[in-house]
């Protein structure tokens, strides 16, 4: 079973890695070409693209999966009634966003970048749209088409941007027609993802052969709606914590240094993105597992040994990534303008650690049906991160964002863990757990700050944790891996 589980989660984790690194590719082309301020368009934006995405989508896909277990539901009422309520969503949204475009731009100060948010509002929209389709491959474990239509997106938006940033700009008189503009600049990276968005969309879309107007069922439709309005507002908060510090900043610190302090923070949380990645390909994997299995008598045991994977996998991820982070850090961002902000990504990572763990711990109010956790928790942490980045930025700037996510995620974890501990017990390994994330910690700090270009020390020190690791866990590693 545990191969099986894993199997898939590498399949997913595979397609995680690939979407993710294009993106993480393209960051530097970005940071080579332009400053701090020039790119900051980009990072403003793209702050916002979740918060949006959440009302889109409004649970509809965690619904899904839930739904889908009930077998007296019909499997094409199911996907035409969630796939109804997003697609409507969906129109209205592209609808009113083109409508009132200037006034939008004029409100979140960008009265110049109307074409930018236009691209946007389409980008988001398609996004939305393939959801469910790529829900349904998830759900009937075909994780090969699912893999596939991300990572061509990824690949095509990528090449996209290199060859508009990169490679265009060297041809004065352009290639076979086509001329580089300054004055779309940053905007290229914008009409790369509306392709990116457009052919993810085609490779899914014929999952909507289970879509019919007719099968949209109302009585349903509020059922679902009742148990996704908590996730939805739960996701809403969660990504007041992830992203709109970037507003934050924009709005509490004069205009040019607000630019540049978002461009600086924007590229150097690009470098958290490895740990980003195992944690969607995590969720990918085995969220679909999760409810399937719930009714499983010994569901507890498995949902623990699996904690202690996705805790060892990040450790390691964590420490790996710290003792090599300088070399990472200046080869990645290019341009020295943005070194500054390689002092803060420590804490960035870390704080995606424990975002991690509590994502991993909230399984169990969405087994029991009580998704309204889930939204007081978030909004518990959105109302730390308010507070935080409202009092401390314009003293501090990026540092109080950095600070503010890792208060908030911790904050959040130990809340989920106590709460659901009373509500939902899963006897976790939390003695185990605190050891090797102490111990990640420590080993970290101390490469970074004592041995930060001492890569033999902080590299040595990572293959003893990974000794330790692999006799500590020899039972459990057996386990997975083994035959019968």
């Amino acid at each position: 079973m545990y191969k099986k589980l894993f199997g898939q989660t590498a399949v997913y984790g595979l397609s995680s890695v690939l979407v993710r690194i294009f993106p993480f590719l393209i960051a530097p082309i970005v940071t080579d070409a332009y400053g701090p301020a020039a790119s900051s368009p980009f990072v403003d934006w793209y702050s916002i693209a979740g918060v949006i995405t959440v009302f889109l989508t409004h649970g509809m896909e965690t619904s899904f999966f839930r739904f889908a277990q009930e077998d007296k539901i019909d499997k094409k009422t199911l996907v035409s009634t969630c796939a109804m309520s997003i697609l409507t969503a969906g129109f209205i949204y592209l609808i009113l966003g083109y409508v009132f475009r200037q006034d939008l731009a004029n409100a979140f100060q960008t009265p110049d970048q109307v074409n930018y948010l236009v691209i946007f509002l389409f980008i988001l929209s398609i996004d939305a749209f393939a959801t469910i389709p790529s829900a349904v491959l998830r759900l009937e474990g075909r994780p090969v088409l699912y893999v596939f239509s991300k990572v061509m997106g990824a690949l095509i938006n990528y090449f996209i941007v290199v060859f508009f940033i990169k490679w265009l700009p060297n041809y004065p008189d352009g290639i076979l027609g086509i001329k580089y503009d300054p004055e779309i600049g940053v905007g290229y990276v914008f009409i790369a993802n509306l392709v990116q968005s457009i052919i993810t969309l085609a490779i899914v879309g014929k999952e909507f052969v289970n879509f019919s107007f007719r099968k949209f069922d109302f009585k349903l439709w509020k059922r679902i709606m009742n148990y996704s309005w908590p996730v939805m507002i739960a996701g809403l908060a969660g990504i007041v914590n992830q992203t709109l510090d970037r507003q934050f900043l924009k709005f509490l610190l004069p205009k040019e240094e607000a630019k540049h302090q978002i461009g600086v923070y924007g590229a150097v949380y690009k470098i958290a993105t490895f740990i980003t990645v195992f944690r969607q390909a995590y969720q990918l994997g085995i969220e679909p597992y999760f409810f399937s299995s719930f009714k499983d008598k010994n569901n507890h045991k498995t949902y623990a040994v699996l904690m202690d994977v996705f805790v060892i996998c990040n450790c390691l991820i964590y420490i790996g990534l710290m003792v090599n982070l300088q070399w990472i850090s200046e080869r990645y961002l290019k341009n020295p303008l943005y070194y500054e902000g390689i002092e803060i990504i420590p804490f960035v990572m870390l704080g995606a650690l424990f975002l991690g763990i509590y994502l991993n711990l909230s399984i169990w109010y969405k087994l029991s049906d009580q998704t309204r956790v889930g939204l007081y928790i978030s909004l518990i942490g959105a109302a730390i991160t308010i507070l935080i980045n409202f009092i401390f930025i314009p003293e501090y700037g990026y540092w109080a964002s950095a600070f503010a996510a890792l208060i908030t995620y911790s904050s959040m974890m130990i809340i989920s863990y106590i709460w659901g501990k009373i509500q939902y017990p899963i006897h976790y390994n939390i003695k185990k757990i605190l050891i090797y994330l102490s111990l990640s910690v420590i080993i970290s700090m101390i490469s970074f700050y004592y041995f930060r270009e001492n890569y033999f020390v902080g590299n040595g020190l990572f293959l003893l944790f990974i000794a330790f690791l692999v006799y500590n866990e020899r039972l459990m590693i057996n386990k997975i891996f083994r035959k019968n």
